[in-house]
């Protein structure tokens, strides 16, 4: 186990290379400060929105840097999508105590 604990520290440490090369090359300087700063408030959504932005680089989607304004309205679209829908389900239990049997 001990053996293989390196060679997975080293694929996501060039894993995490990888992304932060795409994330220079598609976000302007006051973007990737805006995304950081996300990172260390919410770092689930600001993974979703990295993950958003290297696919639509992979596929050729995006059309040059993304300026903050557009990395808002990005975050904007994340956020719609990944909502939570907050539900409020009664569930109401029948009273054993009934008058029709007796169990003596």
């Amino acid at each position: 186990d001990t053996a293989g604990d390196p060679s997975q520290q080293e694929a996501k440490q060039r894993e995490a290379e990888i992304r932060n090369t795409i994330l220079a090359q598609v976000l302007d300087q006051a973007a990737r400060a805006r995304l950081s700063n996300l990172a260390l408030v919410k770092p689930d959504k600001a993974k979703a929105v990295e993950n958003y932005l290297i696919q639509m680089a992979r596929f050729g989607q995006l059309p040059g840097k993304i300026s903050e304004q557009g990395l808002i309205e990005i975050l904007e679209k994340v956020s719609q999508q990944t909502e939570k829908k907050t539900t409020v389900k009664f569930n109401r239990r029948k009273v054993l105590d009934s008058d029709e049997e007796d169990d003596y």
